[in-house]
């Protein structure tokens, strides 16, 4: 069926349904029914015309047309002229949906959405298949197991990506700056979605938290990781939400309570048919020592609930990049046949009033055009906007968070990309440790012979480099072979912590806690840094 043809369908069916539904539900006279379509915009009128159109379709259309196909094809094209986050569901959609605020599924462990006609990484998972091969934010799948998956609904894309744990699939990605496409061979693994993969006490008394996404553990979790971490007596606290999704907002609300207390605004959702306040629920001990939130452009929705309200209530320091700009509540209702349908029913309005949807987003994840100029327009306007935290402190936004101290990102280069996609560090490792019996430390060191043992392993696996790629990279490769042979032995935590050293977000983050020792001093500082650059 060609495009214009389908269109038109999906519209004259989409008056049908809605005509039926009239029929259906109305009590008064023909008369009083035009009467009241007056008033309204003569949508009655229309209906009727488009009703005519309909039939006359069905009847002489060329070939036989399937109701429930055009009825299918109608809610679709209704809800695509609203908002990306306004979508249908089949039951089994629905079951696939409802499975990531679960506990377990089998798949690759990425995070995607549709953007434009392109399946986009939003974020791997720590810990997965494709977080360990070097699947990164932005990556476009347009391909899987060799079948084109571009244009398809993100829904159709994850059911040919997820398959039988260890079964292998190929996923071929688009990636920003590079040329032509790339494949990664992926083994599928069931995804146990941890909230707090990782915490630990850091060499200078700080903790350091990760909240990977909000499901329904997450609370219960952090309060965890919280009652382990004030055991071991920290003088702070880093809660780390770069790359956070977001997820369940009753558990970003029951999470930034730990931390400010009861009863107390957290989040607004204002639409047009109905407002409510979210307060948190219970009295919690209070934690008086300095607390740093890290956050950066993949930081959305309940995670920028989170940040935004420790940083409103003055219970953190927000530091990293400027957040996505997710603020868009969905209501999921049932229809009755079994399927569902979510709907954009408001927008979240933090304690200050700010507003965390940035409308750009909507645009572009539905593939229009933003200019340059309009997202610099938007942004401006968003940043000259003064809000104040319950202590009088000035914070700025609508569309996203803006940090209180910002933190430039940094990227791998290409040589150190391409070693992670090809899976070297994981392979290598596993390889040299089997043939060398070695006894791993915590703290290993990678020795000249090591070193060129990886780099002839890499060059067999056709990963060409310059002495100045060596250069370049010779850090991070040592750093990342001691974490992959540290994971082996010892587990991802203790793997994690050597990636953190090469972290320069975290590291700028724990230097904060060296220089100020209470967090009105990093407030104070925060403020000094703002004034320098006006």
């Amino acid at each position: 069926m060609k495009p214009k043809q389908k269109r038109a369908l999906i519209t004259i069916s989409a008056v049908w349904i809605l005509t039926a539904v009239l029929l259906l539900f109305a009590t008064n006279s023909f008369a009083q029914a035009q009467a009241r379509a007056v008033g309204s915009g003569n949508v009655y009128t229309q209906l009727q015309l488009f009703s005519e159109v309909l039939m006359k379709l069905k009847q002489n259309y060329v070939t036989e047309l399937s109701d429930e196909e055009l009825i299918e094809a109608a809610i679709k094209g209704m809800l695509d002229s609203t908002d990306p986050h306004t979508n249908y569901f089949t039951a089994d959609e629905f079951k696939d949906f409802t499975t990531s605020t679960k506990g377990s599924f089998g798949g690759l462990g990425i995070q995607i959405d549709k953007i434009g006609d392109y399946i986009t990484v939003v974020s791997p998972m720590e810990g997965t298949p494709a977080y360990r091969m070097g699947i990164t934010a932005g990556d476009k799948i347009i391909k899987v197991d060799g079948k084109n998956v571009v244009g398809m609904t993100t829904d159709e894309s994850i059911k040919h990506m997820r398959g039988d744990v260890g079964s292998t699939v190929i996923i071929t990605i688009m990636r920003p700056g590079v040329a032509d496409p790339i494949d990664f061979t992926i083994v599928r693994e069931i995804i146990k979605i941890k909230s707090v993969p990782y915490y630990f006490k850091t060499a200078n008394g700080t903790g350091y938290m990760r909240i990977s996404q909000f499901n329904e553990n997450t609370s219960s979790e952090v309060r965890e990781a919280l009652k382990n971490l004030e055991a071991e007596g920290i003088t702070g606290l880093i809660v780390d939400l770069r790359f956070n999704p977001g997820g369940l907002l009753d558990q970003a609300v029951d999470t930034v309570n730990e931390f400010i207390g009861g009863n107390k605004l957290v989040v607004e959702t204002k639409g047009r048919t109905r407002q409510d306040a979210l307060y948190t629920r219970y009295n919690t001990k209070a934690r008086d020592y300095p607390i740093v939130v890290m956050v950066n452009e993949a930081s959305a929705s309940a995670s920028e609930i989170f940040a935004g309200s420790l940083q409103d209530w003055d219970k953190g320091l927000v530091v990293g990049r400027n957040t996505f700009g997710k603020g868009s509540v969905q209501q999921l209702l049932p229809l009755s046949n079994g399927n569902g349908v979510k709907i954009t029913t408001s927008y979240y309005y933090i304690k200050s009033g700010r507003c965390i949807h940035k409308m750009s987003n909507d645009k572009r994840l539905k593939g229009k055009e933003v200019s340059k100029e309009d997202l610099s327009k938007e942004d401006e306007e968003n940043h000259n906007k003064v809000y104040y935290t319950a202590q009088g402190r000035e914070v700025f936004g609508g569309g996203g968070i803006t940090p209180d101290i910002e933190m430039e990102n940094e990227f791998l280069t290409k040589f150190s990309a391409e070693l992670r996609r090809k899976n070297i560090f994981f392979n290598f490792t596993v390889d040299y440790l089997l043939e060398h019996d070695i006894k791993v430390s915590k703290d290993p060191r990678i020795t000249d012979m090591m070193m060129q043992e990886f780099l002839s392993y890499a060059r067999k696996n056709e990963v060409d480099y310059t002495l100045a790629d060596l250069d370049s990279a010779r850090a991070y490769i040592e750093n990342t072979l001691k974490s992959e042979m540290v994971r082996k032995v010892y587990g991802d935590l203790e793997a994690y912590k050597i990636t953190a050293l090469q972290d320069k977000q975290l590291q700028q983050t724990l230097a904060l806690f060296d220089r100020h020792k209470t967090l009105d001093a990093m407030f104070e500082h925060a403020d000094s840094l703002k004034k320098k650059k006006r």
